[in-house]
């Protein structure tokens, strides 16, 4: 079996030892060189021609995103970012997921003991193999699409849409938001990220989108025309309160290897919103949303999954689906029209 060939491009020695001895331990990949810097790494690119690029957000002689951007241009593969853990890191990776790097791992900090160590080994182990069988392909810039026009349904019969993701997914809901209008249903989400980058990419879809995106916060009423992401390191719940639905944030353990998790949410809103739900679970490796998923179909809630074919990783959606969660697998080109429509059918089941 052939291995996953991986090049490491950090300018710090240490990481590039770490990285180095934690990937050669695993069976199927093999480190096949390291750069220090871009200049270097572009001609370790050509003569190795690796599977998968690790790649360091700051360096010297030339920054991440910008050799990123050349990467996407000239010769496009897998990359997964190291960032800091920081707001600065955060918005640069947040920057590096729409260029087209597959994922990111936290650059380890210096005091680092076994027990992170063995933490990020698990994480990029796992990522570096998703990102070897991830799709690869031309990106299909949805800013030049249609915004949809959408009509509520007569009699008040409002809908909350409920959205899980993970790897690939920040593209996936850039793509989606670009597409959805200003009057569109309340939007819940959880992505998997850490703290401080969820409120960058809440940010950034804010400035690109019809919609108001923010950062959920305990308390907030679901309002049309505005979307809430689940901020990293807690988890997202929706309950009735009233007439109205509220956010719920809570610091309580991870739940599918997650927090937030997508499950979470998805069980919530099973229980809160029923079947006037709308569910959409997007492109991610592993699980998580599979069984919230099924839990919001057999409360009578309509769910849409992202088909195989325009998933960069088809874990979470391909889940959902076999456990009987999804009423239809789409293009997810065509995910934000869908639900949409689905949300104009008054009394709809």
């Amino acid at each position: 079996m052939k291995k996953i060939t991986v090049l490491i491009v950090d300018d710090s020695a240490l990481i590039r030892n770490i990285f180095t001895e934690i990937l050669s331990e695993h069976p199927q990949i093999e480190v096949i060189g390291t750069a220090s810097d871009p200049l270097e790494a572009r001609e370790k690119i050509k003569q190795l021609n690796p599977d998968v690029l690790t790649l360091d957000i700051e360096m010297p002689k030339m920054d991440g995103i910008s050799f990123l951007e050349k990467i996407m241009a000239l010769r496009p593969m897998p990359v997964i970012m190291v960032s800091t853990l920081t707001q600065k890191g955060a918005d640069a990776t947040i920057r590096a997921l729409e260029i087209g790097a597959v994922d990111y791992v936290a650059k380890p900090v210096s005091n680092h003991n076994k027990d992170t160590l063995g933490a990020l080994k698990e994480e990029l182990t796992s990522k570096v193999v998703n990102a070897a069988s991830a799709r690869f392909k031309s990106k299909v810039i949805a800013q030049n699409s249609a915004i949809i026009k959408f009509t509520p349904p007569i009699g008040g019969n409002k809908r909350i849409i409920a959205i899980g993701a993970s790897t690939g997914g920040v593209e996936a809901l850039r793509d989606l938001f670009l597409r959805l209008p200003a009057n569109c249903p309340a939007i819940v989400i959880t992505q998997h990220m850490p703290e401080h980058f969820t409120k960058s990419f809440a940010a950034r879809l804010d400035n690109i989108s019809q919609l108001r995106v923010e950062e959920a916060s305990n308390h907030a009423r679901l309002k049309d025309g505005h979307a809430y992401i689940a901020p990293g390191g807690l988890h997202l719940k929706i309950l009735r309160v009233g007439v109205d639905f509220v956010c719920k944030l809570e610091d309580s353990q991870s739940v599918s290897g997650h927090k937030p998790s997508v499950d979470v949410l998805f069980n919530s809103v099973a229980e809160a919103v029923g079947e006037k739900a709308v569910g959409v679970i997007l492109t991610g490796m592993g699980k998580d949303g599979a069984e919230g998923m099924l839990a919001m179909r057999k409360a009578g809630a309509y769910n849409i999954g992202q088909d195989e074919a325009s998933c960069v990783v088809y874990g979470m959606p391909k889940v959902a689906y076999n456990l009987g969660g999804v009423h239809l697998q789409a293009p997810l080109n065509k995910i934000a029209e869908t639900m949409l429509r689905y949300c104009e059918k008054s009394g709809a089941k």
